[in-house]
């Protein structure tokens, strides 16, 4: 079969075209042969999924699960792809609810798009000025508290805007999250557009929140209505995209060109009246019913039998694993359960075994998660002892998801232009300096790490308790890398917060005595019962901060500093090399 023959073997969420992909390769063999502008090529390429490393010669491949839903098969195709195609056999879940994949030759690009599609999953629109990959509650569907199931209305959305005539060209990215309850999981409040499902008389609709969102100027989002039925929710998102399409003030400076920028000079009562005004428009006198394009599956007919018989046992370590990765669902008997990625990697083995893992206990599916974790859902209590004993062979049984251990970090100076710093790496140096803490403590347990290789916030540090973003300082000797510290900042239960900023930046190398010295400072300095977040309101950052100062002298270079002068996992001395991002292209 020839390129220009091949049709997928099964649609997902997002249609999969095959002349789409057909086109992305000429285009690519155009570029590749000088046809092409590279700044064109490049805001074509992202459209397609596509983002330049700062490797030369390789690409990122984002590939989207809208609301996080994945499946098997799609998780045994992604296993292929970091097999065949990965150098480094892995791949990464984002904060987005993304699968990543780096150091990909542009011209194998075609071939992925192809064999993943035959699968049902998409890179369309995973990148650029475009509605970004659709977010949602790992929960959703399975939830005591929701009011209704949001998964078809997630998919609904996602539908409707990809490839939508006013979505290909944006000012900046647009980000939506699809939240299943009042405790807003998918975090609505940092997103351009964010949902949280209401029932107003028996009939289904959304408090629809916009102008969120971390990176420089981080806002939390407003509500721009309490109530929108379903049947009007694509409606009014339209009428908002449309007004972000034609504010050409935005396009002037892509740094401030993100919808939060335009709500917060004109406020959002006024901002409010734009989008009535819009909605008068002859637009939207069709129907925006969104039942053609939801996205109905009915899980519980795939779900394990609860009168299997499973392996069990014992065990202290499974009763922890138990209290934090483990969540009964409202349908009796049955269970999700929370795998915690460390820092959001998987290994080709492990895509495959969790694949295998998935058709045994959770019905062939899971959810991916924003705090870079995957959920099975579907999981009988009596199979939980098995569960977690298969999933410590293959090396993600892990207890403390959601929890003080459970870090999240971007990829950083890995792959990304606009890296300052190896924020994998300090990732990594946090996970081992955590294990000195007193994380038995409920309060410490509760709390949150995120980091982000540069101000961007795609480790979503603004909302940690304690957050970390990538900077350089300047030593005697040179520059250093170094972070910038976020501190009281929330994402659960509803309680949205932007930490403070403290003031001093902290060498790399000594981050992770910095946190262990915050942390402990607040264990005997808290009142009784006191949160982190509560606890940096009261005091203010500007108590914590004197903690801090021992970091803040960076000494001559010499043979017993140089490791200070390096960053974390690198082996030569620091210097800031960023390139230009593409996210705004």
């Amino acid at each position: 079969m020839t390129t220009t023959e091949w049709e997928p073997k099964t649609q997902g969420i997002l249609d999969i075209l095959p002349e789409e992909i057909v086109d992305f390769e000429t285009q690519v063999e155009r570029f590749q042969a000088g046809e092409w502008n590279p700044n064109d090529f490049m805001a074509y390429r992202l459209r397609q999924g596509v983002y330049g490393q700062r490797q030369a010669d390789s690409q990122m491949l984002r590939i989207k699960a809208p609301f996080g839903g994945i499946n098997s098969d799609q998780m045994d195709a992604l296993g292929i792809l970091s097999e065949k195609y990965a150098p480094l056999g892995k791949g990464h879940v984002t904060t987005r609810e993304n699968f990543q994949f780096h150091h990909i030759p542009l011209a194998d690009t075609p071939e992925i798009m192809r064999m993943i599609g035959d699968v049902g999953l998409s890179t369309r629109e995973a990148c650029g000025n475009t509605v970004r990959n659709v977010t949602g509650c790992p929960n959703a569907g399975v939830c005591e508290n929701e009011p209704f199931d949001v998964t078809p209305y997630a998919a609904a959305y996602a539908r409707y805007f990809v490839r939508h005539p006013y979505t290909q060209s944006l000012p900046r990215k647009f980000k939506t999250s699809f939240s299943d309850c009042d405790d807003d999981c998918a975090i609505s409040a940092i997103h351009d557009m964010g949902f949280i499902p209401k029932l107003r008389e028996g009939k289904k609709g959304f408090r629809m929140v916009t102008g969120g969102g971390t990176s420089i100027m981080p806002r939390i989002g407003q509500t721009l209505f309490e109530f929108v039925p379903v049947e009007e929710y694509l409606k009014v998102t339209e009428a908002v995209i449309r007004i972000f399409h034609q504010t050409d003030e935005l396009r002037k400076n892509r740094m401030k060109a993100r919808i939060k920028f335009y709500i917060d000079r004109i406020g959002m009562d006024e901002f409010r009246s734009k989008v009535e005004e819009e909605l008068k428009g002859e637009w939207a006198r069709k129907s925006f019913d969104p039942t053609p394009l939801l996205f109905i599956e009915d899980e519980s007919r795939d779900a394990p039998s609860l009168d299997a018989r499973y392996k069990s046992g014992v065990s202290a370590e499974f009763d922890s694993w138990v209290e934090s990765n483990v969540t009964a669902q409202k349908q009796v008997g049955y269970n999700v359960v929370m795998v915690k990625l460390p820092l959001g990697d998987i290994n080709s083995a492990q895509f495959h075994q969790i694949a295998d893992m998935s058709r045994k206990y959770a019905g062939g599916r899971m959810r991916l998660t924003h705090q870079q974790n995957f959920a099975f859902r579907w999981v009988p209590t009596n199979a939980l002892f098995e569960v977690w004993e298969r999933l410590n062979e293959i090396g993600v049984g892990e207890s403390g998801a959601h929890e003080v251990t459970d870090i999240v970090s971007c990829p950083g100076t890995d792959s990304c232009k606009l890296g300052i710093t190896s924020s994998m790496g300090l990732g990594n140096a946090l996970t081992e300096a955590i294990q000195s803490v007193d994380t038995s403590d409920p309060l410490i347990k509760k709390m949150h790490i995120k980091m982000s290789g540069c101000p961007n916030g795609c480790g979503q540090h603004h909302i940690a308790d304690i957050g970390f973003h990538g900077a350089a300082a300047k030593g005697p000797g040179g520059q250093v890398p170094a972070y910038e510290l976020f501190l009281g900042g929330s994402f659960d239960g509803g309680d949205t917060r932007i930490g403070q900023r403290v003031k001093t930046k902290v060498p790399a190398k000594s981050v992770p005595e910095a946190l262990k010295k915050i942390i402990n400072h607040y264990k005997s300095d808290r009142n009784q019962g006191e949160q982190f977040k509560d606890y940096v309101v009261r005091v203010g950052v500007e108590k914590i901060e004197p903690l801090l100062v021992e970091f803040k002298e960076i000494p001559e270079l010499n043979r017993e500093s140089l490791d200070l002068y390096m960053d974390w996992d690198k082996t030569v001395k620091y210097q800031l090399e960023r390139g230009e991002g593409e996210c705004a292209v």
